[in-house]
């Protein structure tokens, strides 16, 4: 206190019992204790101690370097104002390939965006098969049956990508948040008349929406710097999205019987399934891309 030095504690190398700290010389010696009868031989034989659990391998880390090549590309595809397009899909391809380590990795770096696509799934078909207010009931959110299809999705917000402080769960809900302001210009405006085809619709501007920001995070974070021209960062950003929306475009077509089929219980490996298959093909896209004259 005061003016008087702070301690910086003990040195890491002090005994547990400093050779300072001897008897007191002038405290009393302590009574016997009578021990009792002779409680036998001591018992050798207690179990031993259970072995740890085993735990799974850490994985192996992974080439810090592997985004590079992708990121260069991406970077001459922006500094050409979205005309280099054969950069534009060597950045593509080399993200799924290299960066993320193939089709079904990219699928998995996908996340939380994987759980929120199955939970708007699940309310989507719900809505096509029992009704939107039934469907909405059973989220006790039928207080928004009746509202327009904006105010119904954002309603439906926290139930289809909880908000959260992670990257990954904030990629899912800026998709969702984008998909909802989607919606007017894709036509869709009527959620008790929804069909089949307006959910695969729905579906596909979510799964875009999700792979445009999962790989705008990996490869452009702290690393692409954006022309201030406005309408060329406009042009940038159609041109990634049109790309990216062929390949989940393509993906659901295929998986076209499937969404017709689904069930609450397949719905998560359902959209597992189409995130797999969108990066296989946004793979071949930017490959051919990348080969044009």
């Amino acid at each position: 206190m005061g003016t008087s030095n702070s301690y910086g504690g003990q040195g890491g190398g002090t005994p547990l019992i400093p050779s300072w700290l001897g008897p007191d010389p002038q405290a009393p010696a302590a009574p016997l204790v009578p021990l009792g009868p002779d409680p036998g031989p001591i018992d050798l034989t207690a179990p031993a101690i259970p072995p740890a659990p085993e735990r799974p391998a850490m994985p192996a880390a992974a080439d810090p370097k592997r985004f590079s090549g992708t990121r260069g590309n991406f970077t001459r595809f922006v500094s050409s104002g979205g005309g280099d397009r054969r950069s534009l899909g060597r950045a593509v391809s080399g993200y799924v390939s290299r960066s993320a380590g193939g089709a079904k990795q990219a699928a998995q770096r996908m996340g939380s965006s994987r759980a929120a696509g199955a939970g708007l799934l699940r309310f989507l078909t719900s809505a096509v098969s029992g009704g939107v207010r039934e469907a909405l009931r059973a989220l006790n959110l039928e207080s928004l049956a009746g509202r327009p299809i904006e105010e119904i999705f954002l309603g439906l917000t926290d139930y289809v990508c909880p908000d959260g402080g992670t990257v990954d769960e904030g990629i899912a809900r800026e998709a969702f948040i984008e998909t909802i302001a989607d919606l007017a210009e894709s036509g869709i405006t009527d959620l008790d008349s929804l069909t089949i085809d307006q959910t695969q619709t729905i579906f596909e501007l979510y799964a875009t929406n999700a792979i445009e920001a999962r790989l705008c995070n990996d490869i452009g974070a702290n690393a692409i710097n954006l022309p201030s021209d406005a309408q060329q960062v406009a042009e940038i950003q159609s041109q990634l999205r049109d790309f990216i929306s062929r390949g989940v475009a393509d993906a659901l077509t295929s998986a076209r019987a499937a969404l017709q089929a689904l069930t609450p219980e397949n719905v998560l490996g359902f959209v597992n399934s189409v995130y797999e298959q969108a990066f296989g093909i946004l793979q071949s896209l930017g490959e051919s891309e990348a080969d044009r004259a």
